[in-house]
């Protein structure tokens, strides 16, 4: 109510002032007419009168706007979001814009209730960025040690040929890692891009998964682990080179977390217009935690165990960014000790 009241009192004060001054211009116009002798049609006279008028209003406004109080109010709610925005130039995106949020109501509050909502998310976007140059850093640091430290090794000329060659597998390993993990990088850029075009063609998707199984034999047959395909045959237009890396990398994972002879099923079906495809596994699974964070970048549930199975953390972060592209859907469900199930929702026209 208070508020309203002095919302009231402004427009008021607006009103009157308006009309004191085309008073003015009245009078003024009037006794101009007056002194010269002028006759002008009335409608001429309104339009002068009216001009003069508004033109008085402006600049009253103007020179009351220059005394001091009023100058002072102004810059009392101009000075915060003016430092706010000094401090964002800056890259500090902490900014305390609560002034015109605590029951202020003030023409200034959307403003600023705008700014500090550009802060939030410029802040968001630099903590985000600081964490990914941070886990590339690790993530290259780690190889590149390995690297350094293997090569040292080989200098002792008094390594045995076994030894020798066990360091020289590490060193090529590592090197291998690196190249992926940069690999994965490029291709994780090229996909956020907006500029990035899908190349889509009408093929057939139980053909795809069938020799993308085929092609991973020697993988799943080293743990004898036993492969179950149940493909319907399913036409889709899609981008099959990105949508081969997505097969390409659950697959992998599922082998590579499901344990001596046990059982992976790759299942794909259509639902009216809907493509239903499934990888699920008996492995070691994973819990609620991991679920919810294992298509982020880098994101690791057990950093040790990937590093040593080559993983980078960012497989699953590029199968996501491709189902999003192909306006698909991916789900996981997984239970520690009893395997996972990944389901990937596309449409028939991805």
């Amino acid at each position: 109510m208070k508020e309203f009241m002095k919302r009231l009192a402004g427009i008021c004060f607006v009103i009157t002032a308006l009309f004191i001054f085309w008073m003015v211009a009245y009078w003024l116009t009037s006794l101009v007419y007056k002194v010269y002798g002028l006759e002008l049609h009335e409608l001429a006279r309104q339009i002068i009168t009216s001009f003069l008028g508004f033109s008085f209003f402006g600049f009253g406004m103007y020179f009351i706007r220059m005394i001091p109080y009023f100058e002072e109010q102004q810059n009392k709610y101009l000075y915060p979001m003016i430092q706010a925005m000094k401090l964002m130039a800056e890259g500090n995106f902490k900014i305390d814009l609560s002034y015109y949020r605590e029951g202020n109501n003030h023409p200034f509050t959307k403003i600023a209730e705008s700014v500090g909502e550009m802060a939030d998310k410029l802040g968001a976007m630099e903590e985000m960025r600081q964490e990914f140059i941070s886990n590339v850093s690790h993530e290259i640091q780690s190889p590149l040690t390995s690297i350094s430290g293997f090569a040292n090794a080989l200098k002792n000329d008094d390594l045995t040929k076994e030894e020798r060659a066990h360091y020289l597998e590490i060193i090529e390993n590592e090197s291998t890692r690196l190249s992926k993990l940069s690999e994965n990088l490029l291709k994780l850029t090229s996909l956020e891009s907006h500029h990035l075009t899908l190349e889509k063609s009408n093929y057939r998707l139980d053909y795809q998964l069938r020799r993308i199984i085929l092609a991973n034999e020697p993988q799943w047959q080293a743990k004898n682990i036993e492969i179950e395909a149940n493909l319907e045959p399913i036409m889709i237009t899609a981008d099959e080179e990105l949508l081969d890396q997505v097969w390409i990398n659950l697959l992998h994972n599922s082998i590579k977390f499901t344990p001596e002879k046990g059982t992976i099923t790759v299942t794909a079906s259509k639902n009216e217009e809907e493509l239903i495809i499934t990888i699920e596994d008996t492995g070691i699974g994973m819990n609620e935690e991991t679920v919810m964070h294992m298509f982020e970048r880098f994101y690791k549930a057990d950093p040790s165990r990937n590093r040593n199975s080559g993983g980078s953390g960012l497989g699953l972060s590029i199968v996501k960014k491709i189902v999003d592209l192909h306006l698909g859907e991916i789900r996981v469900e997984s239970e520690i000790g009893k395997g996972t199930k990944i389901s990937v929702t596309l449409n028939e026209k991805a």
